[in-house]
């Protein structure tokens, strides 16, 4: 019982702490449609193509594979299953290290913006400034995503080691509605029969009688046609 209740809360926090996940990446989703239907209307204005807008698309593609990875969460809270918290934790694992490896290239190499190729948009120079106008609160929201990143991978370890809930299985032995519904299974199979008993005679009786009629008749018909 302890250990299903123990089961129950790691679930529920590692649901939250995935939730957490998912509202980031619709955060980041709708920041890059935004941008996408800004830079729609800025080309829309030119009579010239310009190169596709690498950050903005990053950017969707980076809130899609965030929101993914929150329905894979909560897929792997809910089963327990192994193989499922196993994968869920390597993804976020792997989000973890790209965005340290971004953030230490950020600030140990002082010419990092060589690094990524030109924006057309114009879009990655305008989220610059504004992370540089709001670093305070970029700082924690960053901070808040890598806290609930760092804590689903330990949540599923935890999950991982307690296993999928199988007590439910010995527990439906041991379940008084089970065996009361036999005896009624019992009576319906008995009445069955009963009734296949009781109707089988009629039915063959039945028959008897007509074919008895048919033969009586005939006979009769035999009889008035010799002269």
């Amino acid at each position: 019982m302890a250990g299903r209740v123990v089961r129950s809360l790691v679930q529920t926090g590692l649901k939250a702490v995935n939730s957490v996940l998912g509202l980031a990446g619709m955060a980041v989703i709708l920041y890059a449609l935004w941008m996408l239907r800004a830079w729609f209307r800025d080309v829309a204005d030119l009579h010239y193509h310009l190169p596709v807008p690498w950050f903005i698309y990053t950017f969707i593609g980076l809130g899609v594979f965030m929101c993914l990875l929150t329905c894979s969460g909560h897929i792997a809270a809910e089963t327990a299953n192994s193989h499922c918290i196993s994968c869920y934790m390597i993804f976020v694992f792997f989000i973890i290290i790209l965005e340290g490896a971004i953030t230490t290239d950020i600030f140990l190499n002082s010419n990092w913006e060589e690094d990524f190729p030109d924006d057309p948009s114009g879009k990655f120079e305008e989220f610059k400034d504004f992370i540089r106008s709001n670093s305070e609160i970029c700082e924690w929201i960053g901070l808040s995503v890598v806290a609930a990143q760092v804590l689903s991978i330990i949540l599923g370890m935890v999950l991982r080691a307690l296993g999928p809930d199988r007590e439910s299985d010995y527990d439906s032995d041991d379940d008084p509605s089970v065996p009361a519904r036999l005896p009624l299974l019992r009576n319906q199979s008995q009445h069955g029969l009963n009734y296949l008993e009781t109707n089988l005679p009629q039915s063959s009786d039945s028959w008897s009688v007509r074919i008895s009629d048919k033969v009586r008749y005939a006979f009769r018909q035999f009889i008035s046609s010799v002269p």
